[in-house]
Formats: structure tokens, C-alpha cells, sequence
């Protein structure tokens, strides 16, 4: 029905094939792809993988305050990454505030998420202690 994936990848006595693109320019079109799709391309050969690692498509894909997120994070745990692995990082739910608030990078959209805890909220306009009671669940953390 059609050429494999494999001849496609690959150089064919034919022609040139999709390994044999200017890194440069995979990586000017992984700047228009979401982080889980540029993953998934890097798996198909050497010139994919190399665009797919490069600093400057995962820098685009991180906030502009990426840096503030990272001050949540002791230094050495972050002090020799590459963006790639800085968003790997960031993607996982960085605790802050006690514990109180979580913080991380959507995987798809590269957009800061925030959980914030109920205990670190306050409501203001109720003076009444009565409404002030911790009730413990067990679905809660």
C-alpha cells in the first residue's frame, strides 16, 4: 500500500529521506508542536532526536518565570540541566508554602499550574470561630 516508516526515516537508494532534513529546520517546526508530539517525533530517528534536544525548541516551551519556579527548588537539582530535562522537572507538582501549594508545568501547554491546599486559604468576612472547624476525610491529604 505505501513505503514503511523505516524507508521514509531512513536515506533509500531512491533519495534523500527524513533523516537527511537540516536539524535546524526540524527544530523551527518542533517550535510549533506541543512537548508529548516533539516526543513523540524524536523516536524516529537520529536528526529528529538531536532537534528534539535542543535547548532552544524546550526554552520556548517553558514560561517566561520558569527561573521563579525553579527558586522552589534547591540549586543542585536543577544547577546542570538542559531545558528538556528543566521542563521534565517542572512538569512534576513542586511543593511550596509548607506543603500548602503545589506548582507545575502542564505537559501539553507548557502553562503554570497551582493547587492551593484548603488550609492555606482563608475566609474573610466570617469572624464566627464556629465555621472554623477542620473536618478530616479520608479523600483528603
Amino acid at each position: 500500500m505505501g513505503a514503511s516508516l523505516s524507508t521514509l526515516t531512513e536515506r533509500t537508494p531512491n533519495g534523500p529521506g527524513l533523516g537527511d532534513i537540516p536539524g535546524s529546520c526540524v527544530a523551527n517546526v518542533f517550535l510549533h508542536l506541543t512537548p508529548p508530539e516533539i516526543c513523540n517525533l524524536a523516536r524516529l530517528n537520529r536528526a529528529f532526536r538531536e532537534a528534539a534536544s535542543s535547548d532552544a525548541v524546550w526554552e520556548s516551551k517553558l514560561p517566561r518565570n520558569y527561573q521563579d519556579l525553579l527558586e522552589l527548588l534547591p540549586p543542585e537539582r536543577y544547577r546542570n540541566l538542559c531545558k528538556k530535562d528543566v521542563f521534565a522537572l517542572l512538569s512534576t507538582p513542586l511543593p511550596f508554602d509548607d506543603g500548602n501549594k503545589e506548582v507545575w508545568l502542564d505537559k501539553v501547554t507548557g502553562r503554570v499550574c497551582l493547587s492551593i491546599s484548603t488550609k492555606a486559604m482563608s475566609i474573610t468576612g466570617i469572624e464566627d470561630r464556629r465555621y472554623w472547624n477542620w473536618v478530616h476525610t479520608e479523600e483528603s491529604r
